[in-house]
């Protein structure tokens, strides 16, 4: 699968662990900054993973940031993307599964390498279901 990935400063250390992680499982990672720890802002990286997922260049999108909140509210901004903030596996399965987010929001602050690993892993595997669920993302478009 092809990833791309953004981060902020908040997000920079757990989005190079992720990256390592996915392209240790077969990915391709396309990261799209940051790349250092100067002070930036998440704005620039969300928008720039979300254009990547919108225009096919990557299947889906990984955004780290302190809490993850902010990148997941910039994402929802752009027409066309479903954003999910999680902490636990679970949620990012049904996530993709139920909601179709094919960007994932994670915060560095909030979960360590080894649970956004495992939360990575359940979303990457899971694959929107469809049916009844279709009906209500179709309703999420403005």
């Amino acid at each position: 699968m092809r990833v791309a990935m953004g981060s902020d400063h908040a997000g920079l250390e757990l989005k190079r662990v992720l990256a390592d992680h996915l392209r240790a499982a077969g990915h391709e990672v396309r990261d799209l900054g940051t790349e250092d720890g100067r002070s930036c802002d998440y704005p620039d990286f969300a928008k720039a993973v979300c254009h990547a997922v919108l225009d096919g260049s990557a299947e889906r999108g990984v955004l780290v940031c302190g809490t993850g909140q902010g990148m997941a509210m910039t994402a929802n901004k752009v027409s066309g993307i479903r954003a999910a903030v999680v902490a636990d596996t679970f949620s990012a399965r049904m996530a993709m599964m139920h909601n179709d987010a094919r960007v994932l929001c994670l915060g560095q602050r909030v979960v360590g390498a080894g649970l956004a690993a495992d939360i990575v892993d359940a979303w990457v595997s899971a694959t929107f279901e469809g049916g009844r669920h279709a009906n209500r993302v179709a309703k999420m478009e403005p």
